[in-house]
């Protein structure tokens, strides 16, 4: 089964999720405001995206970070920390597509590709 792991009110979740549901794929939605998001977690996406490209580095919460906060990304240990601490930060969505698979972000036609 799919899981995604995101924020139930960002724009690009919400759009997953009705493609998703369109698509008739059956998913498990992981909100890491509400839940929260554990190291082991990252480490493994960590494994699969390079940490500059897991941290969205375009987002509000990562524009609001200190110079100091904003600094310590390029240390793996701390930015885990950081993003577990401002899980905003984590480029959404996350996809664990099974199988030791994942995909970041959004991209239909890539997707649909994966998925189909």
């Amino acid at each position: 089964m799919i899981t995604i792991y995101g924020i139930r009110n960002c724009d690009t979740m919400q759009k997953a999720i009705k493609w998703l549901n369109a698509k008739k794929v059956k998913f498990t939605f992981h909100d890491y405001k509400e839940s929260g998001i554990d190291k082991a977690t990252i480490e493994l996406w960590l494994q699969h995206f390079p940490l500059d490209k897991l941290i969205n580095t375009r987002s509000t919460t990562f524009r609001e970070l200190s110079d100091k906060e904003k600094a310590v990304i390029i240390d793996k240990a701390k930015a885990i920390a950081l993003m577990m601490k401002c899980n905003s930060l984590i480029k959404r969505p996350v996809w664990d597509l099974g199988n030791g698979k994942f995909f970041l972000g959004w991209d239909e036609a890539a997707l649909t590709r994966i998925i189909s």
